[in-house]
C-alpha cells in the first residue's frame, strides 16, 4: 500500500513535470490579462484629470483604442448619416482593424500618458489674472472690466460653458457700479477662432433637434447680451478672429485691432448662415457687395482692409497694442458715466429693436441649417480635413 501511494504521488509529480510550458503560459496569460485591464482602468481613470479639452482627433483616437481594446474588432454597421458623431466614431474605431485587444490596451495607455503629460504643461504656461483663472480671465482695474478668452491651445474658440459664461458676464456688469466700461480681448496668437465646432458633437437623448434648439437659443441670448449692454464695449482684436468673433464686433461701441488680425467668416463652407447681426449690420457699414464677399464669399481681410470698410475703430501696430488699449479704455473710464450711459443709448435708440428682430432671424434660419444634411456633411469633412 505504501508503495502504491508512492507510486501515485510520483505519477502526479512527474505529471507536473511533464507540463510546466503549458502551466507557464495559462498563469503568464492570466496575470497579464488582469495586468492589461488594471491598466486600462487606471489609464480611463487619468483621462478625467485632463485640464484641457485634449480636441476632437485625440477623443477619436482615445474611443477607437478603448473600444477595440474592450470589444474587439469593430463588426457593426456604421451609423446613418443624421448621427454624425456615431459615424465619426465607427470610422475611427475600424480603421484599427484587427488590432489586438493587448495591442489596443498599450495605445490607449501611452495616448493618456501623452495626454495628461501635456495638460500639465499647458497648464503651467497658460497667464492666469489677478482674479480668476480657466477658459474665461476677468479683472477689474479703475473701472474697466477686462474679459480675456484663454484657451490659447485652441485659438480661443468659444464652448458652450463659454457662451454663457460670457452671457453671464455682460448682465452682471451692465449692473454693476464699480464698472464704467468693459474690455474683450484674447490669450495668445488668436483673438478667437470662433465656435468650437465640438459643440456640435454633444447630441442630447432627445437627438439633434434638440441640440439645435438649444444651441439657437444659447446664440440668441448671447447676441443680445451685447445688443443689450448699456455702457462702452470695447473689443481689442490681438490677432485672427474667426466666425462669431468677427460678427458680433458691430455690436461692440470701439473696436481696436492689432495690425496682425485678421477677419473671416466662413460660414458658407461649413453649410452655415450669417449670426450676430451681421446680416443687417454688415451691408449697412460696408455696403453689400464688400459685406457679401465676407459673408457669402467668406474671405479673410487684414486689419486695414477691416479698418476700411468700417468695421473697426483703427489699427495699432502689434508692439504698441496693450498700451494704445489701456490708454484708451482708461479714459472711457474717467468719463462722466452718466453722460456716457445716456449717449449710447440715445444712439441706439433708433434700430435696437432692428437688431433683436435681427437676432431672432438669424438664429431661426440656424436652427434650420444645423439640422440640414448639407451643414452636417460641411462640418464632418471639416473634421476629417483637421485630422
Amino acid at each position: 500500500t505504501i508503495i502504491m501511494a508512492v507510486s501515485r504521488v510520483s505519477g502526479v509529480l512527474s505529471s507536473l513535470v511533464t507540463r510546466p510550458l503549458w502551466l507557464s503560459r495559462t498563469i503568464t496569460t492570466t496575470y497579464k490579462l488582469f495586468s492589461d485591464e488594471k491598466s486600462l482602468e487606471e489609464a480611463k481613470q487619468r483621462v478625467m484629470q485632463l485640464k484641457e479639452d485634449p480636441g476632437n482627433e485625440k477623443k477619436l483616437h482615445l474611443y477607437a483604442f478603448y473600444k477595440q481594446a474592450t470589444s474587439g474588432v469593430c463588426n457593426t454597421k456604421r451609423p446613418g448619416m443624421m448621427d454624425f458623431v456615431g459615424r465619426a466614431k465607427w470610422d475611427a474605431w475600424n480603421k484599427l482593424g484587427d488590432m489586438s485587444k493587448t495591442d489596443a490596451i498599450t495605445n490607449y495607455c501611452q495616448l493618456v500618458d501623452t495626454l495628461v503629460g501635456g495638460a500639465e504643461v499647458t497648464e503651467q504656461t497658460i497667464p492666469t489674472s489677478n482674479q480668476t483663472s480657466g477658459d474665461i480671465l476677468v479683472s477689474d482695474d479703475k473701472g474697466v472690466r477686462t474679459v480675456t478668452l484663454n484657451r490659447p491651445a485652441k485659438y480661443n474658440a468659444i464652448t458652450v460653458q463659454m457662451y454663457e459664461r460670457l452671457t453671464n458676464i455682460l448682465k452682471s456688469s451692465a449692473t454693476d457700479n464699480n464698472v464704467r466700461v468693459v474690455l474683450l480681448t484674447g490669450t495668445g496668437d488668436y483673438y478667437c477662432s470662433g465656435n468650437d465646432l465640438s459643440n456640435f458633437l454633444n447630441i442630447p437623448p432627445e437627438g439633434p433637434e434638440k441640440l439645435a434648439a438649444d444651441s439657437a437659443q444659447l446664440l440668441k441670448d448671447f447676441v443680445s447680451s451685447f445688443i443689450q449692454f448699456p455702457k462702452p464695449l470695447v473689443s481689442a482684436v490681438n490677432g485672427p478672429a474667426v466666425g462669431i468673433s468677427v460678427t458680433i464686433l458691430c455690436l461692440f461701441d470701439l473696436v481696436y485691432a492689432a495690425d496682425n488680425a485678421t477677419f473671416h467668416t466662413p460660414f458658407m463652407q461649413l453649410g452655415q448662415s450669417p449670426e450676430g447681426c451681421s446680416s443687417f449690420l454688415f451691408p449697412r457699414m460696408m455696403g453689400p457687395v464688400q459685406a457679401n464677399e465676407m459673408l457669402i464669399l467668406g474671405k479673410k481681410i487684414s486689419a486695414m482692409e477691416a479698418y476700411d470698410r468700417g468695421l473697426i475703430t483703427r489699427v495699432y501696430p502689434q508692439t504698441e497694442f496693450q498700451d494704445k488699449i489701456r490708454e484708451i479704455v482708461e479714459e472711457i473710464a474717467n468719463l462722466p458715466p452718466n453722460s456716457v450711459l445716456q449717449s449710447k443709448a440715445l444712439i441706439r435708440s433708433s434700430f435696437n429693436h432692428m437688431l433683436e428682430e435681427a437676432n431672432e432671424k438669424e438664429c431661426k434660419l440656424l436652427n434650420e441649417r444645423w439640422l440640414s444634411d448639407e451643414c452636417m456633411q460641411a462640418i464632418m469633412n471639416f473634421m476629417q480635413r483637421r485630422k
